[in-house]
């Protein structure tokens, strides 16, 4: 391994090639939770240096972690414990390269930040819909190797939804590139789709061609408190009918995370919803519809308690800034056992109820920390520990069977374990418990089509 550190130092130079003590930042997850050793961590600049280091890692049979943000949940983005992986961090990859308001495209490098795209986008008059609690810091690559959701997916759908073409480089170094931005195009295979969600497996996402809205000249949020989640889907329902696309947000939280946040608008209720309305038309109709909506709403649909809607752009802000509070305020709490689940809406209060109930009599005093995006049947279905009792604790004594449980249900409700977060280390081997025998080995083959020698991101997803 040190003649194939000695050999990329001599190619690509100390700026670009960073080992010992200075890789220590790429080597470890955000939550500290996937710590490893790198050979060297790369910084490619163009992707020539990308395909030129890919090649050079082949010769000498490194195994490859592509690295966006390093914002991911489930290890897929840091090196193993071995030292002899190679991180390839795609950060310096960073220009927009067009962005057209005509074809309402933007075309941007992998490591390009979402909320700078974002930016962008409206700096033209326009939306980049994309929209996660890690936006300051996630990258455009990471979103698309994870196939990443949000908040907007109601509206606007996953990622994948979003990208209307790639550019990739293969283990060998290989380019392909599909940056013509189409939105009809039938040549044969959809190669894009194959890339987005392989969560760095099959290649490297480089650049990639998304696509834009008009902004919204009017955003409004409501806030209602229900009695029940059967009364939460109702409004969902509701909403759907008298709303329809101009609803594009349906946000979820259980009485016990709204115990965890600060000045709540309204009394704390079993559940809340955030509710949020994008629209062309202009404030004062786009308000006098969401108060008609909520009046017909609180007389038509059980179990609503209360709400408030947002009258300026500032309220707008603190209704969601409340949501946006919710992961570090889990975390200031002492933290939690996490699974990002999701199911079909009509089977979401039952698995609540239920395995709420399952898990009170294998942990006694374990409390359901629920939120999520409702309106697309994702839930954050996370599990704190008795109080009193650490997280540590909890995990050590529990740790496997709670996730067993929660994971086992969601499989009888046809639901799935993995919603928005991937596979990774984390995951992996729950999927080779639950996946289809045959879907498993259409994706080895695969796997080993694209990757013969196992050189991307190796241990991960498979």
């Amino acid at each position: 391994m040190t003649r194939a550190l000695a050999s990329l130092l001599s190619e690509f130079g100390d700026a670009q090639v960073l080992h010992g003590a200075d890789a220590v930042g790429f080597e470890k997850d955000w939550r500290g939770q996937f710590p490893g050793r790198a050979l060297a961590v790369l910084q490619p600049r163009t992707v020539d240096e990308v395909q030129a280091m890919l090649r050079r890692c082949a010769e000498w049979q490194l195994d490859v972690v592509p690295q966006g943000g390093n914002t991911g949940l489930v290890g897929g983005s840091t090196p193993d414990a071995t030292g002899r992986e190679v991180v390839l961090s795609l950060k310096r990859l960073n220009r927009i390269r067009s962005l057209s308001p005509t074809n309402l495209t933007l075309t941007a490098e992998a490591g390009c930040v979402l909320a700078h795209l974002q930016a962008a986008a409206e700096g033209q008059g326009l939306l980049f819909p994309l929209s996660l609690a890690a936006e300051g810091s996630c990258t455009l690559g990471g979103n698309l190797a994870t196939n990443a959701g949000g908040t907007q997916v109601l509206r606007w759908g996953n990622a994948r939804d979003l990208c209307l073409g790639l550019e990739v480089v293969t283990a060998d170094g290989a380019l392909w590139s599909d940056l013509d931005g189409l939105r009809k195009d039938h040549r044969g295979f959809n190669l894009r789709d194959l890339f987005i969600g392989s969560e760095g497996c099959l290649g490297v996402i480089t650049a990639a061609v998304m696509k834009l809205s008009p902004q919204p000249r009017t955003r409004i949020a409501a806030w209602v408190t229900l009695n029940d989640l059967e009364g939460a889907l109702a409004l969902l329902r509701h909403g759907r009918l008298h709303l329809g696309d101009e609803l594009s947000g349906f946000e979820a939280m259980a009485g016990t995370v709204q115990a965890l946040l600060p000045h709540l608008p309204v009394p704390l209720a079993p559940w809340a919803v955030l509710v949020e309305l994008s629209t062309q038309r202009d404030e004062a109709s786009a308000q006098a519809q969401v108060e008609a909506w909520l009046h017909e709403a609180w007389a038509h649909v059980p179990g609503v308690r209360s709400a408030v809607i947002s009258h300026s752009m500032a309220q707008f802000q603190d209704l969601w800034a409340l949501r946006e509070q919710i992961p570090a305020a889990q975390t200031e709490a002492g933290g939690n056992l996490k699974h990002d689940i999701s199911l079909p809406l009509t089977a979401i209060p039952a698995f609540v109820r239920d395995n709420g109930a399952a898990l009170a009599q294998l942990c006694p005093g374990v409390r359901p920390m629920v939120f999520g995006h409702l309106g697309d049947g994702n839930l954050h279905y996370n599990i704190a520990p008795p109080v009193g009792e650490s997280l540590a604790a909890l995990r050590e004594a529990h740790g496997e069977a709670i996730t067993r449980c929660v994971f086992d249900h969601v499989a009888a409700l046809g639901g799935s374990f993995s919603a928005e977060h991937g596979i990774g280390r984390l995951r992996r081997d729950e999927l080779v418990r639950q996946a289809d025998p045959v879907a498993l080995d259409l994706m080895r083959r695969v796997k080993r089509a694209l990757d013969p020698a196992n050189r991307l991101n190796p241990g991960r997803v498979l």
